[in-house]
């Protein structure tokens, strides 16, 4: 983009304007210097300033959608709910704290660990096809 006829670069530089014509800044007062790295006369950046109007109203419409979703199931599965008995609704007695821990807890470690042991002790691959630090070969007289 070559400038307009008549001012140089650094002459709208100082004069604070960022093309030449009209608009903040064209009648010759200099905005404050950004700092060393940023361009001498710019707008200060708002936050969000690369987001266009259209994206700001899709991420609103979007997130009104999600906490109103949430907010409907939240309440259409409250508690007071599951005072109602079903047609062949046949609850058993509570779990203990124990049987509770012992069910969603202590049964899944033990699972991992069994599953986890058996793929160590059926492990069938050689030892020269692992990648360890014992096994790694370097030249000694590479040459350049």
């Amino acid at each position: 983009m070559t400038p307009p006829p008549g001012r140089t670069v650094a002459e709208r530089a100082a004069a604070g304007t960022g093309r030449g014509g009209s608009g903040p800044g064209a009648g010759g007062a200099a905005a404050p210097a950004r700092g060393p790295y940023g361009t001498p006369g710019a707008r200060p950046r708002e936050p969000f300033a690369n987001l266009g109007t259209v994206d700001k109203k899709n991420a609103l419409r979007a997130g009104t959608l999600a906490a109103g979703t949430t907010l409907m199931m939240l309440l259409m599965s409250s508690p007071a709910l599951a005072l109602t008995r079903d047609d062949g609704d046949d609850p058993g007695t509570g779990l203990s704290v124990i049987e509770t821990l012992g069910l969603f807890v202590l049964a899944p470690l033990v699972l991992f660990a069994v599953i986890a042991g058996l793929v160590m002790v059926l492990d069938r691959s050689q030892e020269k096809h692992r990648v360890t630090s014992r096994n790694v070969r370097t030249k000694a007289d590479a040459k350049a």
